[in-house]
């Protein structure tokens, strides 16, 4: 008991010096700690305070969709404070070194300097900048001088220029980022010294940096070892690289988005390590069964495989069979794949995502059972797979986020039923001829997720649902070209960005919520004459807008000055067809991005506001139809992207003289000022600068918008003697119409120079003298109207070789002579010369006697020979009036709007762009996945 009790007291002992030593040394120990592996050299301190100053915070120099979560980390770095605990920062425990540098989506906003303090952070060995805004900077050669960095990500920061020589010099570098950087470009010579330097690459990424000069075969000479390889959309060119089995690491590798050619070679099989792939939108490469069979067999680690838009057309589809049961997105949209698509792939228990969208010989059947549960994306548009929206497939895709059905064999469909997916983000069910109501049922209060739907050509009738207007995250209302009546109801939230109702029978009033919906961008109520009252002032706080079409209704009122300067963003504004009042308004602002301006066919009067002229992006203007007084608006001149103005039926009058400035019009291409009280000779001098009207584009080119949005314009106009409209205005037409007006004088021979013209109308003015023997010279001609004036002397034998020529009225004049015989001339009847007592012709029913006998001039054409005509020339019909192929984003006039195969006519340009946005969301669902480079 004597020894338990020593030994008691002993322990206690040691356990209060041992409690006493740690609470006298832990200051000190702590101190030391502190100042031997934490505290960060002064000067590195001062050099990272130096860098935060060179920057501002800015919350929109940032991806939205890369920085999830952004947070400006150089806040917390404050004088006085450890560097080494700053957000971001890390250090080397011992010696107090900055290695480390993360500063991605950190909102900097500025240049980055060759002087810039972050280059005397010598010891680092880890850098990202990524997802910043560098405002153009360049990338400084000093960045070659951090010789102990393994990992540098420059990625999305707005940078430019070229890539310096010196990043070769990071020869310890494991991983390279400078992807997303539009403004960036890397010479050959450049990349040789990347390749031939990096050998410890790993990761590659540069997608979006400009390579078009470097050669595809070069790549060969990057590191066998590499893992990931990121090139998308580098503008790679020439043949795809023939030996791409060499890097047997890779996991990683997307090279889409390019202009490679050739087959993908048959050593891919030799890249059993691949993980992901994507060569996407190469549209002039091809996959041979061969080399797909051995992908197929070998590849059994994909999880992810993206061929959209490389030719497969001759992959048996059935071939798809053999793909690996672990894959969890597969995209073989618009391969060119025919015949029936294997069902099992359905089946595939990881699938998360499958875009089979544009093969239209796709066929087969899409399963309503053993789905996999983890389905999440899902396009079958524009294929032939039957699918039965019915209650067994819909109980099964409950993970679906995202569901593409447009222009789809549904063979039968219970939409009520969709209601039940409440996952879903994005519903395309357009262009299906679906007939009756949209049942309200779908949204039932379950729909709270939908940010997308495109119910767009189809047959449904009846009002619109109440639902639709309740949705809550709804962005995207795409119901246009169907049968739908009633008036739009009040939305109950602000979430709009797209709202496209056109081609319906609504009526009332546009319902005032409309204009709280602060993120609208486009905003298309096109309604067959059915929406009345006055434009409220109120749209003007939607500065965001981009599109405006309120065309084809009966909306009244002036238009609201607020228009002309209110976003300088809007792009497209379509008021015609209304009955709209007052003037044009005169306060269009410098820095604007007008583009489409058609005020046509309403009740304007004044003159024409020279504000216009600050809109220098305008490319079409019609204002025919009004009431607008006047001269000749000179001004528009210097509008130097214009290619079509009409100013049609207005009461515009005087002498039009000519071009006041150097290239006036040169790129115009209809120009229409027919039904004025114009007077004078005609306006030779506008001849000799109409460029556009003399060269001919072979090419069947739609109006494109200088922002690369695909712009669709229609436009009413007088073709071979009848009001149509022309739903889609290719840049290959050329327009001149200038009757029914004043003009006196003779034809001036210059007009001959106007070679690609199809339509030529000077028909109702008061024009003498002969007409002009070098009208035979525009050999593109497809109607001619001369009718109606005081024209003397024969009809010009060289327009018998106008080979095109359909439509001929020079009627009402006072012609003689012989009429010319065979070609076109041969088939015209006496409606086209009536009213000329001295023409004589059988086309008249008039023997021609003596020297009057038709004959046929010398030509240099070979007789009987078309064909060099026809590929000069163009031939084409117009449309009557109607919708053409297009969507968004009108009848008399023009209009732009994009997305492809989302809304209509006008709506071509606008759709585009939305379609683009669409397909980025889809970008978005993938985030599920690895990141896009």
């Amino acid at each position: 008991m004597g020894f338990s009790l020593c030994l008691s007291q002993s322990l206690s002992l040691f356990l209060f010096l041992f409690h006493f030593h740690s609470t006298i040394s832990s200051p000190l120990s702590s101190n030391y700690s502190s100042s031997s592996s934490h505290l960060c050299a002064h000067h590195q301190s001062l050099s990272l305070l130096q860098f935060k100053q060179s920057f501002s915070i800015n919350s929109s120099a940032l991806s939205e969709y890369y920085c999830q979560y952004p947070f400006p980390k150089t806040e917390s770095w404050k004088e006085g404070t450890d560097c080494c605990l700053w957000d971001g920062v890390t250090c080397d425990l011992k010696t107090g070194h900055v290695t480390g540098l993360d500063l991605s989506c950190s909102m900097l906003y500025g240049t980055l300097r060759p002087n810039n303090s972050l280059f005397s952070l010598h010891n680092l060995q880890q850098l990202d900048l990524s997802f910043n805004d560098f405002n153009t900077s360049h990338i400084s050669s000093r960045f070659g001088h951090f010789s102990s960095l393994t990992h540098l990500n420059l990625s999305g920061s707005d940078l430019a220029g070229q890539v310096p020589l010196e990043v070769s010099h990071l020869s310890k570098l494991v991983s390279l980022d400078l992807s997303s950087n539009y403004g960036l470009s890397l010479e050959p010579i450049c990349f040789d010294k990347l390749v031939r330097n990096l050998t410890k690459l790993r990761e590659l990424y540069l997608s979006r940096v400009n390579m078009s000069l470097v050669v595809p075969d070069s790549l060969m000479n990057l590191s066998s070892s590499l893992s990931s390889l990121k090139l998308k959309g580098c503008g790679l060119q020439g043949k795809f690289p023939s030996s791409m089995g060499r890097f047997k690491h890779l996991q990683y590798l997307d090279l889409g988005w390019n202009s490679l050619t050739g087959s993908i070679p048959y050593d891919f099989e030799q890249l059993t390590e691949l993980v992901s792939l994507c060569l996407s939108k190469n549209f002039y490469l091809s996959l041979e069964p061969i080399s797909f069979d051995k992908i197929v067999q070998n590849l059994t680690k994909l999880r992810e495989v993206n061929l959209a838009f490389v030719n497969m057309s001759l992959v048996a589809s059935n071939s798809l069979t053999n793909l690996s049961s672990s894959l969890s997105s597969l995209s073989l949209s618009n391969c060119g794949l025919q015949g029936k698509f294997p069902g099992n792939i359905f089946l595939l228990p990881n699938l998360e995502s499958l875009y089979l969208s544009s093969n239209e010989g796709l066929t087969g059947s899409f399963p309503s059972s053993n789905l996999s549960n983890v389905l999440s994306l899902l396009d079958l548009s524009n294929t032939r797979i039957s699918v039965y929206l019915e209650n067994d497939l819909i109980s099964n895709l409950k993970s679906l986020k995202y569901m593409s059905l447009s222009n789809c064999n549904i063979i039968r469909s219970d939409l009520a039923l969709l209601g039940s997916l409440t996952q879903l983000i994005y519903l395309d069910l357009s262009s299906n001829n679906f007939i009756g109501e949209i049942p309200s049922s779908i949204g039932n209060n379950t729909l709270s997720n939908l940010q997308y739907l495109y119910l767009f050509d189809n047959f449904f009738n009846g009002t619109i649902p109440s639902f639709l207007f309740a949705l809550p995250s709804l962005q995207y209302l795409d119901l246009h070209n169907n049968n739908l009546i009633g008036s739009i109801s009040e939305f109950q939230h602000d979430s709009l960005v797209y709202l496209h109702l056109s081609k319906n029978y609504l009526h009332g009033t546009i319902p005032s919520s409309i204009f709280k919906q602060e993120n609208l961008e486009a905003l298309l109520l096109v309604s067959n004459s059915k929406l009345t009252g006055e434009i409220s002032s109120s749209i003007c706080k939607l500065r965001f807008l981009e599109v405006l079409d309120l065309s084809d209704n009966s909306l009244s009122g002036s238009i609201p000055l607020c228009l002309g300067n209110f976003s300088s963003k809007l792009s497209v504004l379509h008021l015609g067809m209304n009955n709209l009042q007052g003037t044009i308004p005169s306060t269009f602002s410098k820095g604007n991005s007008l583009e489409y301006l058609d005020l046509n066919g309403n009740e304007l009067e004044g003159e024409i506001s020279p504000s216009i002229i600050n809109c220098t992006m305008l490319e079409v203007l019609d204002l025919g139809n009004n009431k607008i007084e006047g001269t000749f608006p000179y001004f528009l001149e210097m509008l130097s992207k214009l290619q079509i103005l009409v100013l049609k039926s207005n009461k515009l009058q005087g002498f039009v003289k000519g071009p006041t400035a150097y290239n006036s019009f040169f790129k115009l291409w209809i120009f229409d000022i027919s039904g004025n009280n114009f007077s004078g000779p005609l306006p030779t001098r506008y001849f000799n600068t109409l460029e556009a009207m003399m060269t001919s584009d072979k090419n069947m080119i739609y109006l494109n918008s200088t922002n690369h949005i695909v712009c669709v314009h229609s436009i009413e106009m007088t073709w071979k003697g009848v009001e149509i409209v022309f739903p889609r205005i290719r840049s290959t037409i050329r327009i001149l119409d200038l009757s029914s007006n004043s003009f006196t004088g003779e034809i001036p021979k210059v007009i001959g120079k106007l070679k690609a013209l199809q339509q030529l109308n000077l028909s109702h003015n008061f024009l003498t003298g002969h007409i002009q023997s070098s009208l035979g010279n525009l050999t593109n001609l497809e109607s001619l109207d001369l009718s109606s004036n005081l024209l003397t002397g024969r009809i010009p034998m060289q327009m018998a070789y106008l080979t095109f020529l359909s439509t001929l009225n020079l009627s009402h004049n006072q012609l003689e002579g012989p009429i010319p015989s065979g070609k076109q001339f041969n088939t015209f009847d006496a409606r086209s010369f009536e009213g000329n007592s001295g023409l004589c012709g059988f086309q008249v029913l008039k023997e021609c006697y003596g020297d009057e006998a038709p004959s046929l001039p010398p030509s240099s054409f070979n007789e009987g020979d078309d064909s060099t005509l026809f590929e000069e020339g163009f031939g084409w019909k117009a449309v009557t009036i109607g919708y053409g192929c297009g969507f968004v984003f009108g009848v008399a006039t023009g209009y732009v709007v994009c997305r492809t195969k989302k809304p209509s006519w006008f709506l071509r340009m606008v759709e585009d762009k939305w379609k683009l946005k669409s397909k980025n969301t889809k970008k978005n669902f993938r985030r599920y996945g690895a990141r896009r480079n």
